[in-house]
């Protein structure tokens, strides 16, 4: 990688006020509302205007149609991002059912097959809370590096021939624990990668399109793989994922400061984000219909026992909602212009739950899984909601607040899969779900309602205090905590 030419030990300031390295040129965050920051006074003729040495392209103005996916893959840096992504990715997925297959058949023991997949999501809280701070205090390509040659050193460990299963499941948990702090800072970096802010919004869609389609067919992929090698083999694989990722990361991307420079340190931290409402009612909004929407998963082999299908039935079950999430976001960010995506975030979210109420009927498979695919349709909310997400969180606490948001993902979604099959030892598991869809409604109804009224209420700066609601939260003598 060449170094840095000169002018990039400034960050320059885009068309949309954000800065290369996503920090935002003056420390501040256009307004949600699509306000247009003022266009520079021209230099007088005696002084020269050096010319930007790679000028990034002016964002698609608010009416016009958006140039789609095909585009991110023109920036060469994306597409390193998202080579590496689908190769971490496929390291998971093979990881995450060769482990558990490795250690039933050395102690045939039910209880730590399930343990093990179990500590695949159960750190994701923990990792997320402790490891918040470094998204935004460390640049982000070193973060994504040490992130991938850590979850390399994990499972490489779990190759040695005399681990034991507890070392094992350690390491299981460890791998986890660094997921979420990978997750933001790759997010974050997209600010920077990517020209404008729909360019972020999606390249986060397309992240997310790629992680569900390999829920679809990761799993059956990999059983296909573990005929063929043993469950050693495949975890030598993705070591060699995980190490090829941070490969290209160190390669294909270009290096940046962090996020929270030393100009740029914001008060409160973690605890002023989450003490904004304007962002704690955007993180709520994200976390909640996922939350109750997985819940059809959790149950999906007590729903097919209970029609009296096979397990050809359970593995339907569980791909129709994610066959709807990857089409709801394709079709949101293919058809419709940002403006529109912003419009549809709250009737998507609000609607999202409605079908599985259909469960109340215990519908026959087809139906059951035409109301799950409609489910997951809705998830096109989260293009819009990102964007407002965007524009909400500071640049210089914009990494933490992602991470913030992915580790209280995929926490929530964890404990609606608990909480749903705790209703169903006490209801049918049909029941469950329109009980999860009705009550879930109702749920997002709520906050979605929170978030119209506080989209019309002037924006706050992050971290101030109600009679400090006039001045700037930059004080350069206060570090970030």
């Amino acid at each position: 990688m060449a170094e840095r030419e000169q002018d990039e030990t400034v960050p320059r300031t885009g068309a949309d006020g954000t800065g290369a390295d996503g920090t935002g040129g003056d420390g501040g965050r256009a307004e949600a509302r699509g306000a247009r920051v003022p266009a520079p006074a021209p230099a007088p003729a005696s002084v020269p205007t050096p010319a930007p040495e790679e000028p990034a392209p002016a964002p698609a103005p608010e009416g016009e149609a958006t140039a789609g996916y095909g585009s991110l893959f023109r920036v060469r840096e994306f597409r390193a991002v998202f080579a590496a992504h689908v190769l971490s990715l496929l390291g998971t997925v093979v990881a995450g059912l060769a482990l558990p297959v490795m250690i039933y058949a050395r102690t045939s023991s039910p209880l730590l097959t399930a343990l093990t997949f179990a500590l695949g999501f159960l750190p994701n809280a923990a990792g997320g809370a402790l490891l918040a701070p470094v998204a935004d205090r460390f640049a982000a390509r070193p973060v994504l590096v040490a992130c991938d040659l850590f979850s390399a050193a994990c499972v490489a460990v779990m190759l040695l021939p005399q681990a034991h299963v507890v070392l094992l499941l350690a390491l299981r948990a460890a791998a986890a624990f660094v997921q979420p702090l990978f997750t933001g800072v790759r997010a974050a970096s997209l600010g920077a990668i990517l020209p404008d802010q729909d360019s972020f919004v999606l390249g986060r869609s397309l992240i997310r399109v790629v992680a569900q389609s390999a829920q679809i067919v990761g799993n059956a992929a990999t059983g296909l793989l573990l005929v063929l090698v043993t469950p050693r083999t495949a975890l030598v694989l993705t070591v060699a994922g995980f190490l090829a990722s941070a490969l290209i990361l160190r390669t294909g991307t270009r290096p940046r400061p962090a996020l929270a420079g030393a100009l740029a340190r914001t008060r409160g931290g973690t605890r002023a984000l989450l003490a904004d409402r304007k962002i704690r009612s955007l993180l709520l909004l994200c976390w909640l219909p996922p939350t109750f929407a997985v819940v059809p998963e959790g149950l999906a082999a007590p729903y097919a026992d209970d029609l009296g299908a096979g397990p050809v039935a359970v593995g339907l079950l569980l791909a129709a909602g994610p066959v709807g999430s990857v089409a709801g976001e394709l079709a949101v960010g293919t058809l419709l212009r940002p403006a529109a995506r912003e419009r549809l975030v709250l009737p998507l979210a609000s609607a999202l739950l409605l079908p599985l109420l259909v469960f109340l009927l215990r519908p026959a498979l087809p139906l059951a899984l035409a109301a799950l695919c409609a489910s997951g349709l809705g998830m096109g909310y989260t293009l819009g909601l990102d964007r407002w997400f965007f524009d909400a969180a500071p640049p210089q606490l914009r990494g933490r607040a992602l991470t913030v948001m992915s580790a209280g993902l995929m926490s929530a979604q964890g404990l609606g899969m608990a909480v749903g099959g705790g209703v169903a030892e006490f209801l049918p598991a049909h029941a469950a779900v329109a009980l999860t869809g009705a009550v879930g409604t109702v749920c997002v109804v709520v906050v979605a309602r929170n978030v119209r009224r506080l989209q019309t209420v002037p924006d706050r700066p992050v971290g101030s205090e109600r009679a400090e609601a006039s001045q700037s939260v930059v004080r350069p003598d206060r570090p970030c905590r």
